[in-house]
């Protein structure tokens, strides 16, 4: 079970693809955001996903969200997948599972990803939540219309 609307997201620091560290309160005060988890690089549903977000990413610019997929694949594998696809977007390493378990994006005992995706507002606190494992489209249309009806 995801975390819930309404609860303040957990903060957390991570390597990013953009070779700095991201954390959630310092990188992104003030501003609102779009974390999805995902269980693995170039597999083919977290391939689509990805590519949703990269083909709805100047729209998502437009309202002003910024996107950050979350994996527990190695920086470098990041980048890889990053420029095979042309992600204009930053990867984070959560090569430890320990954000996936903060959010709730872990399978309990096989310690895999889930396929999560969280809207946060500006204060960091969840306005909306998609989990479906088997879904790519439906997390990047959930989010943008959330935001639009927002």
């Amino acid at each position: 079970m995801p975390l819930k609307i309404h609860t303040k997201a957990p903060d957390f620091n991570l390597p990013s693809t953009s070779g700095a560290s991201f954390q959630l309160e310092k990188t992104m005060e003030g501003k609102p955001c779009i974390l999805y988890f995902y269980p693995k690089d170039f597999t083919q549903t977290c391939t689509k996903e990805a590519c949703e977000f990269r083909d709805h990413f100047a729209e998502l610019r437009d309202l002003n969200i910024d996107v950050f997929g979350i994996s527990t694949d190695s920086i470098e594998t990041h980048l890889r997948f990053k420029e095979m696809h042309r992600l204009p977007f930053e990867l984070l390493a959560d090569t430890e599972g320990r954000v996936a378990k903060l959010y709730k994006a872990q399978v309990p005992l096989i310690g895999m990803t889930r396929r999560v995706t969280y809207l946060l507002d500006a204060q960091h606190t969840i306005v909306a939540v998609y989990e479906n494992m088997f879904a790519s489209r439906e997390h990047v249309e959930l989010m943008i219309a959330k935001l639009k009806s927002a």
